[in-house]
């Protein structure tokens, strides 16, 4: 078969086994520190990994297919010394959870150690630290799965599974979502991942959205730090001046001033603090504001998308910005 449609037709390799295997020894590796002294909580076993893990390809793009429902025991140890032990069940843990963000984890817990003050505490940080582990952890699978199989089902130029052909990256969208709040813990493997990437394919998305304000008002919603907040819920950084650096959403997004050019138009370079995006990658995204008698229109356009992300990161933008200015009472209209 010709190499350009070797790798174009569907292929998948189950590897249930393997992910079962994953799951039982990356889990058992978490172990949470509390604030009190003493307080300790770790994975001591996954009890059940149930359903299927393949890997699939087509048109060329490698794809990970998983839906498991996760089973573990944790134990700790209270400040006032007493072990303690649960279990803890997540009945999904999936491509469309990992990858697609179609909804959220959920975590059933219980408490086999009798009830006490310190017990208890110790209970509520298993609850409250955990899952953001956990989630790191399921953030890493589908990355693990694609750098481990994925030349099983890649046909390279010699016209055998193996080498990934030149040109041929694994898709964006097997590195996976997680929350801005872990994704320091994700970063080292992400990198590794992105570093493979010879040539990143990328393409545009475009929201736009009428706000009933002045360009002036909303360009300075926009760039100044002491108001982006009002609309972000989170603290910012910005000095509106051209290659001056900017942070929203508490670090979330990052990035430089391009250009800016009171109140019509702003130009940045864009970056999300996210495993989801590709280590040292830049896109640019620009902003127009075009004032009518009555309201402004505002378009983001964001070049430099990493291909298979771009349904993510529209959302990202109507539900940040746009949602997010509309709920300090400007209304908009996508």
């Amino acid at each position: 078969m010709a190499l350009s449609t070797a790798n174009w037709h569907w292929k998948n390799k189950n590897v249930t086994g393997w992910g079962r295997e994953w799951f039982e020894r990356e889990l058992t590796t978490i172990t949470i520190t509390g604030d009190a002294e003493g307080e300790q909580v770790s994975v001591s076993q996954v009890t059940t990994v149930e359903g299927d893990i393949e890997l699939g390809q087509r048109k060329s793009k490698l794809i990970t297919i998983y839906d498991c429902r996760v089973e573990l025991e944790w134990t700790g140890v209270a400040s006032d010394g007493t072990p303690v032990s649960g279990t803890l069940s997540i009945p999904e843990v999936s491509h469309e959870i990992t990858l697609d963000g179609l909804s959220e984890y959920s975590y059933h817990w219980t408490l086999e150690t009798a009830s006490s003050p310190a017990v208890d505490a110790l209970f509520a940080l298993a609850k409250s630290r955990l899952p953001t582990a956990l989630e790191v952890k399921f953030a890493e699978f589908p990355v693990v799965l694609v750098d481990t199989h994925g030349k099983d089902l890649t046909v390279s130029a010699a016209g055998t599974p193996g080498t990934r052909t030149p040109g041929t990256s694994t898709p964006s969208a097997a590195v996976a979502p997680v929350k801005p709040a872990t994704a320091a813990s994700a970063q080292p493997l992400i990198k590794q991942v992105a570093e493979k990437l010879k040539r990143l394919n990328t393409s545009q998305i475009s929201v736009e959205a009428t706000f009933m304000a002045s360009a002036q008002d909303l360009f300075g919603l926009l760039t100044d730090e002491n108001r982006i907040p009002m609309w972000s819920r989170a603290p910012a950084k910005s000095t509106p001046r051209a290659d001056s650096e900017y942070s929203l959403f508490g670090g979330g997004v990052t990035g430089k001033y391009v250009s800016l050019d009171p109140p019509r138009k702003i130009v940045q370079t864009w970056c999300l603090q996210s495993p989801t995006w590709p280590s040292g990658h830049l896109a640019t995204l620009t902003t127009t504001l075009d004032q009518s008698s009555d309201s402004t229109t505002v378009a983001f356009k964001l070049d430099g998308v990493p291909t298979g992300m771009e349904d993510e990161i529209r959302r990202n933008i109507e539900g940040y910005y746009v949602h997010g200015m509309k709920s300090i009472g400007l209304g908009s209209e996508l």
